[in-house]
């Protein structure tokens, strides 16, 4: 790749400019040196040697789809966005290189999750809840694996009947089961702190980008981000399953999408600072979590508070303010609206609901916070259960005496919380 000289083509440089630049002096400062050149090339591969589209049928189709007026602002052909003169632009098809490069993030973090994440987990203390084993039981197993984890009172009463088994017996299998295949403390401290080292790295190495007019640089990191949700993706059946997995998915899909059209119509300018938005909080949270797994509080008590501050000012603040405002209103100031504008600006604002869902658990987890003194739990992340957290049945027993005279415990001696009464007196024995 050679450097970046020369004239711009108008129509098109014009439509980028009003796209990238922000209206607060600070973010013209941290962008004027990305460049506003626009190179929208189709992104294809020859397949006319493949029996299963014809040369002609192939080439109809496109030529339907990479039409001008659909990915380029008015007046502006395919012509006028080719390499000349010196000038080198991103070339849609460097974005192969991105599947080859996810498949080696995989290789890297499970390499690096085995030989120094998890020594890193024992040596700062990250220990696993010890976890008694399930007795066997095939019919109990099949219907945890086929029907579901948590079976209802009517089905748990049907399939304690069948294993000859009490039903709170069955409540404390299934309960154990459920315990047995939850991640481990260690599981998460590795994929945290993976995560840590990544995004850590990508901000700093965005930072430079940005302010060094390093094109090659650029497209580099920008193969880079996208090789990493790619790897997210495909890594997403074996990590920790949160509650909030869809959502997930659905950042990950928009993401991948938003970062390969805007490479592909080189809009590097606005794409870098959208993943620098992101970056800038997310190595923070993945730090949070390392130190909430240490059980060192005060660390990430203050970490969480930081990265909450950070998360709301750039998701909520300067996303919409900054991004979405420029790309909505600004980047047509001079043209008609076109399916690439609205293409692009829906991708943005899918987006920027996803923060506004995950900015309502983050206030969730501050609420918390303030009530109890200190950071809890992720409340997207399942934990171990308890008897009484799993509402486990008991004898009823009310106004201090067990309902009929021989009331007692189907399974054997009577716990603490299951020979206590409602007003606080213990059943006699």
């Amino acid at each position: 790749m050679g450097t970046h000289t020369g004239a711009l083509p108008t129509g098109s440089a014009c439509f980028i400019a009003q796209v990238a630049d922000a209206p607060v002096a600070a973010w013209q400062v941290l962008t004027r040196t990305i460049g506003t050149d626009v190179r929208v090339k189709a992104i294809f591969v020859d397949v006319r040697s493949k029996r299963s589209l014809s040369p002609g049928m192939w080439s109809s189709l496109n030529e339907w789809l990479w039409q001008d007026r659909f990915w380029l602002p008015p007046n502006n052909s395919w012509a006028d966005l080719e390499d000349r003169d010196g000038l080198v632009y991103a070339h849609p098809q460097d974005l192969l290189a991105a599947l080859p490069l996810a498949l080696v993030l995989v290789a890297m973090r499970f390499t690096f999750e085995r030989l120094i994440g998890l020594p890193l987990s024992r040596w700062l203390g990250v220990r696993d809840q010890a976890r008694r084993p399930v007795e066997p039981n095939a019919t109990l197993e099949k219907h945890f694996l086929m029907e579901g984890w948590r079976p209802d009172k009517p089905r748990m009463a049907v399939l304690a009947t069948q294993c000859g088994l009490t039903l709170r017996q069955t409540q404390r299998w299934f309960r154990k089961r459920r315990n047995q295949d939850r991640p481990c403390l260690t599981k998460k401290f590795c994929e945290a702190s993976w995560r840590f080292l990544f995004y850590l790295c990508s901000f700093i190495g965005g930072l430079s980008v940005l302010y060094h007019p390093l094109k090659p640089a650029l497209y580099c990191w920008y193969l880079l981000e996208l090789s990493f949700y790619i790897s997210l993706l495909m890594t997403l059946p074996f990590d920790i399953r949160r509650k909030d997995f869809k959502e997930q998915v659905a950042h990950h899909l928009v993401t991948i999408i938003l970062i390969t059209f805007s490479y592909s119509a080189n809009l590097l300018r606005i794409g870098s600072l959208v993943l620098l938005l992101h970056d800038c909080a997310d190595y923070l949270l993945e730090a949070c979590k390392m130190f909430n797994y240490t059980h060192q509080r005060r660390v990430c008590n203050s970490l969480f508070l930081i990265f909450s501050l950070v998360f709301f000012y750039t998701r909520l603040v300067l996303f919409p303010t900054q991004i979405l405002y420029t790309t909505y209103y600004e980047s047509i100031a001079n043209s008609s609206p076109f399916f690439g504008y609205y293409f692009f600006n829906s991708l943005l604002v899918i987006l920027q609901l996803l923060h506004v869902f995950w900015s309502c658990l983050i206030l969730r987890m501050i609420h918390n916070f303030i009530k109890k003194g200190q950071m809890e739990k992720d409340i997207r992340s399942d934990v171990e259960e308890s008897a009484s957290s799993e509402g486990e049945e008991h004898p009823q027993l009310k106004n201090g005496a067990a309902q009929g005279p021989q009331a007692v415990p189907t399974d054997g001696p009577r716990s603490r919380a299951a020979g206590r009464l409602a007003n606080g007196h213990m059943l006699a024995s």
